[in-house]
């Protein structure tokens, strides 16, 4: 049998993967030199073990966490190498995502995080190699909030709004700053309407696009988008029945392009 030295890095890294977290951890020492803990996905209520990320995973890049209390964890003792954080029904201190030697994200998603606000938006939008950003449930993050983010979050590629309270001037907002986006989801905000929709049409980079009709899209303003976006290769569209007469005209308006209707 081949000495754990003599492995490639990549099976190390898998068999690693499968020991209890405990075990992980304290065999990350081995790895410290060799960038073998590339990705980490922590269990719930792991103060000790995130305090000493920085020691333990100094090439840690991906950190997952699921309701965890990170009141605890100030943002500048994350290991300074991580580029993506994905937040999932955890709570944040009122100051986060930033700091001198903080980590500067790459990608950042957030699910049902109701502590988030404006303010953490700000900071944010102070990474600026930030490429992916997803919010989810962030009740706070209001329309003035992604007017102050925008116009720092143009090398945004990849925008997700779900479950967030915004209006039109939102979009108004992310039409005028966000040039460079390829993927945009924007789904479960009720107070969207036409108008805001119409200002999209400056995403001229737009390939990837998730709509629903649960707000006051109406069919037609999504075609009319649609046909005016020269890059767009792929449409989900949620809230369509498959009865729909509409769906016809939909898939011969945009016969060059993907369209999904999620039952």
């Amino acid at each position: 049998m081949a000495a754990a030295e003599e492995l490639p890095e990549l099976v190390v890294l898998r068999i690693l993967k499968l020991l209890p977290f405990r075990d992980r951890l304290r065999a990350a020492r081995l790895g410290s030199g060799r960038h073998l803990w590339g990705f980490a996905d922590l269990l719930p209520a792991l103060p000790p073990f995130l305090s000493s990320l920085t020691t333990r995973c100094p090439h840690l890049h991906h950190l997952s966490l699921t309701e965890a209390d990170l009141h605890p964890i100030p943002y500048p003792t994350l290991p300074p190498s991580l580029t993506s954080l994905e937040l999932r029904c955890c709570e944040i201190p009122s100051i986060w995502f930033n700091g001198p030697a903080a980590p500067r994200l790459h990608r950042l998603k957030l699910y049902n995080i109701p502590a988030f606000t404006d303010s953490h938006l700000l900071n944010v939008s102070s990474h600026r190699n930030l490429k992916t950003l997803s919010l989810s449930g962030t009740y706070r993050v209001t329309d003035k909030g992604i007017e102050r983010a925008a116009p720092y979050l143009e090398s945004l590629e990849h925008l997700e709004l779900h479950h967030c309270t915004l209006s039109d001037s939102a979009l108004h907002s992310i039409a005028r700053h966000m040039n460079q986006l390829r993927i945009l989801r924007v789904t479960s905000i009720p107070n969207l309407t036409d108008s805001g929709l119409a200002s999209l049409a400056t995403l001229e980079r737009i390939e990837k696009l998730h709509l629903d009709l649960y707000n006051e899209f109406s069919l037609c303003a999504v075609v009319t988008l649609c046909q005016g976006l020269p890059r767009l290769s792929s449409l989900t569209l949620d809230g369509v029945q498959p009865e729909d007469e509409a769906l016809g005209g939909i898939k011969a308006g945009l016969s060059y392009c993907s369209f999904t209707a999620p039952p």
